[in-house]
């Protein structure tokens, strides 16, 4: 085992997080669940950055759509086709699309803007955005440690930093390549 390389995921592996959930999200959030459950990371930990980013990321966007809806940053989100999906979901499911806005596919940065756009008010914005970023955060760290599970029943113990980086990479690569594949089933 590489230990300057041990060393640095358990170093820097939270501040990967923060940044990775607060740019990305799933993929990251997942890899870091493995990495927890090969004690490299703490799960709670892990937990706690992935809420952090995801819900900065989207407080932040929500902000930029709000105050600055002229901005070429802003208008440019706005003609996505799947901002006007964003403004059909929310005059009809205002509390739900706020509340399930990171677990759909296309909408995860347009979506905050739209609501900030259309003038949501911004504490039931920061209320229901605590409460999916928590949900959010749980759930992709524990199927990431769930993962770290399975492998280990069916391959043993991993040992070597750079074999656990490998596994954890190859399962955050088919989670996300499933969760591409399943979105663009259903559009």
């Amino acid at each position: 085992m590489n230990p300057a390389l041990h060393q640095f995921i358990v170093d820097y592996g939270l501040w990967a997080v923060l940044a990775g959930t607060f740019l990305e999200g799933e993929s990251v959030v997942v890899l870091a669940g493995f990495l927890a459950h090969q004690r490299l990371l703490h799960l709670p930990d892990v937990m706690l950055c992935a809420f952090a980013g995801s819900f900065m990321a989207d407080q932040t966007l929500f902000y930029l759509g709000r105050r600055y809806r002229d901005h070429r940053y802003v208008r440019r989100v706005r003609e996505q086709p799947a901002f006007e999906k964003a403004l059909a979901l929310v005059d009809r499911y205002p509390h739900g699309f706020i509340l399930t806005l990171r677990f759909l596919y296309g909408l995860r940065t347009v979506g905050p803007v739209a609501l900030g756009v259309l003038r949501v008010s911004p504490l039931r914005f920061l209320v229901l955005n605590a409460i999916a970023a928590a949900i959010w955060a749980v759930c992709f760290s524990a199927l990431g440690y769930a993962f770290g599970q399975t492998i280990e029943s069916m391959l043993g113990r991993l040992h070597g930093v750079e074999t656990k980086l490998a596994v954890a990479a190859a399962i955050g690569a088919a989670i996300a390549l499933a969760y591409h594949l399943y979105a663009r089933r259903r559009k």
